[in-house]
């Protein structure tokens, strides 16, 4: 992680010491023809700094502010930062090949085993309580804090000057009537395919009630989906294997094209928000001590390599395969993790929530705009319902926070004021996710009695990914 800042600084630093050189040798060219640089010598300079003639003649007569030629990555950065971006490019890749089909087998297995549909009904129900309640904290939490902070009052940087691709933010209009048809798939290939994690959790809930149903006539077809299960968690130890790779070349991507100084432009904001994220997990581990006990403590220890993983990727995804292998090495009953988790991915996203509250009223204060309290407590609950319809799609907070610009009076393009610090702030709340959904499985394993002793009752994934042991085994029907 270290290396991969260190590396990405050093291209930025490098790149944009060539970007200031050159401009000045452009000024010494133009001031003294005769002497100074001939044209030739002119043109070499502005290849190697991969320039063009109008914007470092720009640069010299002040036309270009210094966040232009400071954040404004060159050509050279570009390349360098894509060949970084390849290694957490093909290790992501590698990560949605294997989470359908984990999620699938995983949670048709685990319904399969509840002992009824009143056992899911109880489970689900009390899931989807913990999710909603979370997500009210969250969102609440954050609208205290950021107007508490007021971190975009005064903002320095204007919205012509914030580096943005708004262009790829995708812009949706919400629709209830949309979100819950998207819901039920049309094919389970096409699920599958596309990764669509809550039509794959109605797909595994038909099949698991339906296995649970016939009982022993389908007692074989468990058994081969448990085989598959085991099957993909062995290819997920291979492709963790690469975790580091990807972490390197996502943060020196991140660092090469954007630079540690962007922080200092948004400080109070990256601050703020890093504040409040520590006092929601502070909040999510006071609680979870209350039910769990010191418990809560050693499964945050246990779920710290899912955690950096997702924090270092920014992706959710990611920590997918390992946060499931942990928690069932913590305890956590097999039925339950893969009941509670691909839900939680969908339902259960507090550092994203906390995120939507924070960027929408930033933005607001940027721009001088003043929320009545009946505002923001109604885009509160906005963002509660819009958050749940777009879970699963790239960069979904952002998306989440263009649909819901509008609705405050405010242009979707405003969404360039965060995108400049987008990528830091969101390995902080991709994090956030995982912790939260981590001690949501615990909580519910807690109050349904499936929480076991992991010293007394290991799981069985520890001997199909433990220390090269051979042989398989049945997950245990905790």
């Amino acid at each position: 992680m270290v290396l991969g800042v260190t590396v990405g600084a050093f291209v930025y630093g490098d790149s944009n010491t060539r970007l200031a050189s050159a401009t000045q040798r452009i000024a010494a060219f133009d001031t003294d023809r005769s002497g100074g640089l001939n044209e030739t010598e002119f043109n070499a300079s502005r290849t190697e700094t991969d320039i063009t003639f109008a914007q470092a003649d720009r640069n010299k007569n002040g036309e270009a502010t210094s966040a232009e030629i400071e954040k404004a990555p060159t050509k050279t950065q570009t390349e360098l930062a894509g060949y970084f971006k390849i290694l957490s490019d093909i290790f992501l890749r590698l990560i949605k090949m294997i989470v359908a089909p984990l999620v699938l087998t995983t949670l048709t297995v685990g319904i399969a085993h509840l002992g009824g549909g009143a056992a899911v009904g109880r489970i689900g129900a009390r899931t989807m309580g913990w999710f909603i309640t979370a997500s009210l904290v969250s969102l609440g939490l954050g609208l205290v804090l950021v107007n508490l902070f007021k971190p975009g009052v005064n903002f320095p940087v204007t919205l012509e000057t914030a580096v943005a691709d708004v262009s790829s933010v995708a812009t949706s209009n919400f629709s209830l009537a949309e979100f819950i048809t998207h819901v039920f798939p049309t094919s389970i290939v096409d699920a599958m395919a596309k990764n669509e994690i809550l039509q794959i959790v109605v797909i595994s809930l038909f099949l698991g009630i339906a296995l649970q149903s016939l009982g022993k006539k389908t007692e074989r077809v468990t058994e081969i989906m448990e085989q598959v299960a085991f099957l993909m968690l062995k290819v997920t130890g291979y492709v963790m294997a690469a975790a580091p790779l990807a972490v390197f070349g996502a943060l020196a991507y991140t660092v090469s094209l954007q630079g540690l100084g962007v922080i200092a432009d948004y400080g109070r904001l990256v601050g703020t928000f890093f504040l409040a994220l520590f006092i929601l997990w502070a909040l999510l581990i006071a609680v979870g001590f209350l039910i769990l006990g010191p418990r809560v403590f050693k499964l945050i220890w246990d779920v710290r390599a899912p955690g950096l993983l997702a924090f270092a990727t920014a992706s959710s995804e990611a920590a997918y395969p390992r946060l499931l292998e942990q928690l069932e090495r913590h305890g956590v009953a097999n039925r339950v993790v893969s009941f509670v988790l691909p839900l939680g991915y969908s339902f259960n996203l507090d550092g994203s929530m906390m995120y939507c509250t924070f960027a929408v009223m930033f933005i607001a204060q940027a721009m001088g705009l003043t929320l009545t309290w009946d505002q923001q407590l109604g885009m509160l609950l906005l963002l509660m319902v819009t958050s749940k319809g777009i879970a699963g799609v790239p960069r979904a907070s952002l998306v989440v926070i263009s649909a819901t610009l509008p609705a405050m009076g405010m242009k979707p393009e405003w969404i360039a004021l965060v995108l400049a610090v987008d990528a830091f702030m969101d390995m902080g709340r991709t994090a956030t996710n995982v912790i939260g959904n981590s001690i949501a499985c615990a909580v519910i394993a807690k109050w349904e009695g499936l929480l076991s002793d992991p010293k007394k009752d290991q799981p069985a994934v520890e001997a199909v990914l433990g220390s090269g042991e051979s042989g398989s085994a049945r997950p245990a029907n905790h």
